[in-house]
Formats: C-alpha cells, sequence, structure tokens
C-alpha cells in the first residue's frame, strides 16, 4: 500500500478528465448518441433526422442478465446478512451494469446507526488511487449529489479511518471509521496491469460499428423517398406547355394532348432503386459487432436459422460464456472487498483482508439448462458419484443447474 496522500483536489481534477468518456459510453447504451453524418448528399430536410441504434446496450445487457449472484460461501463473517439488509439483488445488479458500461462502478459504505449502508456510484462520479494487490482504495473520491444542472452539492473524500463531507466544497462532517481502506469500494470489469481500473463493455470497436450503422440507417432513409416513388421523367414536351410537376401524385392522372403536327410527349420512370446494398452493409456491422461482442446475428435482429435447443444456443455463445466466467471472477472479489469493509464497519474492527481467503462467491449458471441438458447433468452426475462416491454435492449441482433442493 502507498503512504502518499495524492488530496481532494487531485481526485476532483483525474474524475473530471475521465468523466466525459463515461458519459459517451452511457449515452451510447441509452441510445441518445448522434450520428456523425459525413454526407453533403443529403437533402437538408433529412439533415435533423435522428436514428438509433440498441447494439451497445444489447452487449452490455445480455451480459448483465447472466450474471446472476447466488450467495457467499464458507460466510464465517455473516457478509450475506449485509447484503440482504441492503437489497442485495438490486445493489449487485446496479453495480455490475454500471461497471459494464463504465468499466468501474463503486460502493459508497457508510455508517447508519452502527449498521453498514451500501450505496452504489457509477464511474462517472467517483474515482481513487487503488491498492494493485487487493483493488481496494488508499484514498476515494465521489459526488454524492448533484443539482439539476450538474453542479456538484455533496461530495466525499475517502481516507484510510476517515471519512469527509463537502457541501458546495466546504468540509462540514468528519466521520472515522475501523476499515484499513477508503469505504469507497471499486467493482471492476476485466481490470489489467496497465489499466487497474478496467475496460468497458462499450469498447470503441462498438462505438465505430454504431456510428457507420446509424450513417446507414440514415442514408436508407433517404434512398427510400426515391425507393417508394421512383423518379419520372417526360421527353419532347412542347417548349410553350405549362406543366407543374408538383401536381403529380400517386393517384393523380396527367394528360398530354398532341401538337398541331401529331406529337406526343414520352413519359418515363427510373429504374427503382434497390435497398438492397444497405440491408447487406447493416447485416456485414452486425457481424462485426456481433464478433466484438460474442454475441450472435439473432441477438441483433437478424434472423439466422430456426429456433435453437438450449445446448445449440450455449455453443453458438461460447466467447459470452468466456467472457461472463472473466466478469464472475473480478465481480466477485469487488463484492466480497465490500463485504470485507462493511463488516469492519459493523464489529468495529480493523480485519485483516486475508482473514476472508476462504469466503467465496457463488454465481448461478451463465445458461439455465433445459429439460434435455437436465437429463445429460443427471446422468453425468450419477456415473461421476459412482466413480468418486459423494463427489458431487448439493452445492455442486446448484452450480450446474442453478437449481435448489426442497431439503434445504
Amino acid at each position: 500500500m502507498t503512504n502518499e496522500i495524492y488530496g481532494i483536489d487531485y481526485l476532483r481534477r483525474r474524475l473530471a478528465d475521465k468523466q466525459t468518456r463515461v458519459l459517451l459510453r452511457y449515452k451510447y447504451y441509452e441510445m441518445k448518441n448522434n450520428a456523425q453524418d459525413f454526407s453533403s448528399l443529403a437533402p437538408e430536410k433529412f439533415k435533423g433526422l435522428k436514428e438509433t441504434v440498441g447494439w451497445c446496450a444489447k452487449a452490455v445487457d445480455s451480459l448483465a442478465d447472466r450474471l446472476q449472484f447466488d450467495e457467499f460461501q464458507n460466510d464465517e463473517f455473516d457478509l450475506s446478512e449485509i447484503f440482504l439488509s441492503n437489497n442485495q439483488d438490486i445493489l449487485i445488479d446496479s453495480a455490475v451494469l454500471s461497471a459494464l458500461i463504465s468499466a468501474c462502478s463503486f460502493v459508497y459504505i457508510r455508517e447508519d446507526n452502527g449498521y453498514p449502508r451500501l450505496q452504489v456510484i457509477d464511474g462517472s462520479n467517483a474515482t481513487g488511487i487503488i491498492d494493485p494487490v487487493t483493488n481496494l482504495l488508499t484514498e476515494g473520491y465521489a459526488v454524492l449529489e448533484r443539482d439539476s444542472m450538474g453542479v456538484v452539492k455533496t461530495e466525499a473524500y475517502f481516507m484510510v479511518g476517515m471519512t469527509e463531507i463537502y457541501s458546495h466544497g466546504v468540509l462540514v462532517q468528519r466521520i472515522p471509521n475501523a476499515a484499513p481502506y477508503a469505504l469507497l469500494v471499486p467493482i471492476i470489469y476485466r481490470p489489467d496491469a496497465k489499466r487497474p481500473f478496467g475496460h468497458s463493455r462499450i469498447s470503441r470497436a462498438c462505438i465505430a460499428y454504431t456510428q457507420t450503422a446509424l450513417r446507414t440507417i440514415k442514408r436508407s432513409e433517404v434512398s427510400a423517398e426515391f425507393y417508394s416513388f421512383p423518379q419520372k421523367y417526360v421527353l419532347g414536351l412542347s417548349e410553350d406547355a405549362e406543366f407543374n410537376n408538383r401536381l403529380a401524385t400517386i393517384s393523380s392522372f396527367l394528360n398530354f394532348t398532341k401538337d398541331g403536327d401529331g406529337d406526343h410527349p414520352i413519359v418515363g420512370q427510373f429504374q427503382q432503386q434497390s435497398m438492397t446494398p444497405y440491408t447487406e452493409q447493416l447485416r456485414t456491422l452486425a457481424s462485426l459487432f456481433a464478433g466484438e461482442t460474442g454475441l450472435t446475428l439473432d441477438d441483433l435482429g437478424f434472423a439466422t436459422e430456426n429456433p435453437s435447443s438450449a445446448e445449440a444456443i450455449k455453443a453458438g455463445h461460447e466467447n459470452l460464456r468466456l467472457t461472463a466466467r472473466k466478469a464472475q471472477r473480478t465481480f466477485g472479489t469487488g463484492l466480497l472487498n465490500v463485504g470485507y469493509l462493511a463488516v469492519c464497519i459493523r464489529d468495529r474492527y480493523a480485519y485483516q483482508r486475508d482473514a476472508f481467503r476462504d469466503t467465496k462467491v457463488a454465481w448461478l449458471p451463465i445458461f439455465e439448462p433445459d429439460a434435455a441438458a437436465l437429463s445429460g447433468v443427471g446422468d453425468a452426475i450419477l456415473k461421476i458419484n459412482q466413480a468418486v462416491p459423494d463427489y458431487l454435492g448439493a452445492r455442486n449441482i446448484k452450480a450446474l443447474t442453478g437449481m435448489e433442493s426442497d431439503g434445504k
């Protein structure tokens, strides 16, 4: 753990530096991003056309929905009781979703009448100095409240053993605690040595493919006008004839009489424009996006075949399964860190982190098995337990199937 103190002003600047990128990813998740239109050929009426593509939201939700927290195993310090008292389902789902979008979310721990209370703060409102060994913070900073214009009203500065609360930039409260780390815990998605605060699920490639898809949809909207109403032409019209093409509608008829020489104009129609190039381009972009995120074309709205079985769906999402496994490990560490500091607050004692080394975070299966898969799992369990008696028990079976025994 480093002994250097950076201070609240440094952390404010650090958050301001990172906030723009985080808010950009939230825009893509909420489908509020604008398409960067490079074309000067589009009619002026189409300049303000707003198109949306929900691929980024799908990439995040498809992973977040499969990360279902189950329980703390070997829970000697009763972490489960703390999480259940803090709306466990909403708390963990919110922390996981925010971490997938912004690479890192934070859980703010405070004491309320001697009991720890947990609150999730998104990555655009918190930052800190991380200990690379434990993934806990030695210092932290969080914006707790903003006004309607986004201006900071209440903020907190976290240190080891102390939390300071600021209102409009003025220190108003100092709250001591027994925790050996700052009471702001990061929940990180895919951290590495270079980026300890992780990577966003909405990568730069996802943003680029979404932008191209939006421009493709906008071009198809412009072309649809010509697709629906092909352009027509008139040849050989007399120079003295009066003709207003704005009078021509779908249900109207045009009357051209012969001139004195018995000649008449020739009316024709240009070839109807095809929408196929746009759909093919959109499908190609969907394939690239699916490859980037571990999804399939079916997930992105392009039907490829008949409905698949549970095993076929699982096989088609192998990359997503591996990504979910990785996320379970890193998120599990973050949740365990939250429980560790919350226990320090509850018991008013600075436990060592290695005292929680036997406590494990258990998750429900990433893919729920169907009836056929359950039959196969049952046969496998029977054969394994015949070879090694009592090797697979209720806990292992629940990890494979997601089902609890009625006798529990």
